[in-house]
């Protein structure tokens, strides 16, 4: 008997072990699900869910206590039905009284086994769910509180207990440094932000032209990018477009983009050189005074010509830009890319040109724009075709707003897009039929303006460069 005694005594004994390591382990599961989530509506969702897991509970909340200390600002909830849902929105935030506001103004552990006995007790709103048993933990960040968690009503029908309470009091320790990881998180973020947007400029006054433009960090939580625009008005009623792309998501990025930048600024004002010499000169400065990233970049001018504007570009690996003209197909002008800045240096550098008639807008963007896994490039830029197509009679602000919002990539690449649209005619049109490239000797007719872009590489001007 009394062997028997105390193998039965081992057994609870074992058991009991047992249960505690099945509790720390999900502890640990919670602690490291947690601290998983960047997003702060998430990791509070989620520190109430694996709460509810870690206990059994059938309902779970969260309370975010205001600036005061004193009230609610955000009440996160989970295990209430859809109709529940509805019913309590009406009634909109806890104001903090009954057992919930026993625990803000308490901020000690709280386990009761029949709330409507407690002596704080306020009863429930209309559509609440009744409930009679409570475990509330206090979180805090920083030494301050935070808010509170408060879980109820067990599956399996039995008032929460001592381990319950403990294994609360440990998750809502790591909850607080989750917190408090995701708020500095954020502010790194929304600093890192500001900051990639200061390096990029304002666009200047670039009458006859009107020009918007756009950037996007990555719609997940990411580093700093690399992606930059430009725009400078040179003499004649002539234009400089510059779109381009620093390989990398961090600071080097960054900096890289903006001396990158900045030197190609100084080369364009120099306006006698074609799109590719300028390149060509940016890219062996760079291989000389710089360790830059491999970058993709597109440099063009356009310049009046006839009844319209003549469009030069060099590209360096970048993808091609939009031209949208009037009564006729949106396309890609598709031509020889070249290498980008910081492969070889020595490789020649072509030049582009086509006409663009007045009225027209020219779309330039980065690949963040329209990469995505689960599509190829030709079928994102078809999606950014038609997009473009819908929102083009937008103003020239919204039209680029709408392409960030719409964009067919997946979003993991920061993006930026330039829009340039051309002024009224500067000479009488009405006798003049515009096709696809200019009006004169020159120019085919509208089916071969992709020949067109690749015949008007000048020998002369890829040599110079």
């Amino acid at each position: 008997m009394r062997l028997r005694t105390e193998l039965a005594r081992i057994d609870e004994h074992l058991r009991s072990l047992l249960a505690a390591v099945d509790r720390l382990q999900g502890l640990l599961d919670a602690v490291v699900s947690i601290s998983q989530e960047v997003e702060l509506p998430d990791v509070l969702r989620r520190i109430v869910t694996t709460a509810m897991d870690l206990v059994g509970a059938r309902y779970g909340a969260l309370g975010v206590l205001g600036e005061s200390g004193e009230h609610l600002e955000q009440f996160i909830t989970a295990g209430l039905s859809e109709q529940e849902r509805a019913a309590l929105a009406e009634t909109g935030l806890p104001r903090g009284r009954g057992v919930l506001g026993h625990l803000i103004h308490h901020p000690e552990p709280l386990r009761i086994d029949s709330i409507p006995a407690h002596p704080s007790s306020a009863g429930f709103p209309p559509g609440h769910p009744r409930m009679h048993t409570l475990l509330g933990v206090a979180i805090s960040v920083r030494g301050e509180i935070y808010g509170d968690l408060y879980l109820s009503e067990r599956r399996d029908g039995q008032p929460f207990d001592v381990h319950d309470e403990n294994v609360v009091i440990a998750l809502a320790s790591a909850a607080g440094i989750a917190i408090e990881k995701v708020r500095l998180f954020e502010r790194v973020r929304l600093g890192a932000e500001q900051f990639q947007r200061l390096l990029l400029p304002t666009l200047p006054d670039l009458r006859p032209f009107t020009a918007a433009a756009i950037y996007r960090p990555a719609a997940e939580p990411s580093r700093l990018g690399g992606d930059w625009y430009d725009a400078i008005p040179l003499a004649d009623n002539v234009v400089a477009i510059v779109i381009g792309d620093v390989a990398g998501h961090d600071l080097e990025a960054a900096a890289s983009m903006a001396s990158t930048r900045n030197m190609l600024r100084a080369l364009l004002f120099e306006q006698t050189n074609p799109p590719s010499a300028v390149l060509a000169q940016l890219d062996r400065t760079l291989h000389a005074i710089t360790s830059n990233p491999v970058t993709t970049t597109t440099v063009a001018r356009i310049e009046p010509e006839g009844p319209g504007w003549r469009l030069h570009w060099s590209t360096a690996g970048h993808v091609p830009p939009l031209l949208i003209a009037p009564d006729r197909p949106a396309q890609y002008l598709f031509a020889e890319p070249g290498v980008p800045l910081g492969v070889d240096p020595d490789q020649p550098r072509p030049d582009h040109s086509c006409f663009v008639p007045a009225g027209a807008t020219v779309v330039f963007f980065t690949d963040g724009l329209i990469e995505h896994p689960d599509h190829s490039i030709d079928e994102s830029l078809d999606q950014l075709t038609d997009l473009a197509t819908r929102y083009v009679a937008l103003p020239l602000q919204e039209f680029v707003q709408a392409l960030a919002d719409h964009h067919p990539s997946d979003g993991h690449d920061d993006l930026a897009i330039l829009a340039v649209c051309t002024p009224a005619p500067l000479t009488p049109v009405s006798h003049i039929q515009l096709n696809s490239s200019v009006e004169d000797p020159r120019d085919p007719p509208d089916d071969e303006l992709r020949g067109d872009i690749d015949a008007e590489v000048s020998p002369d001007e890829s040599g110079a460069a």
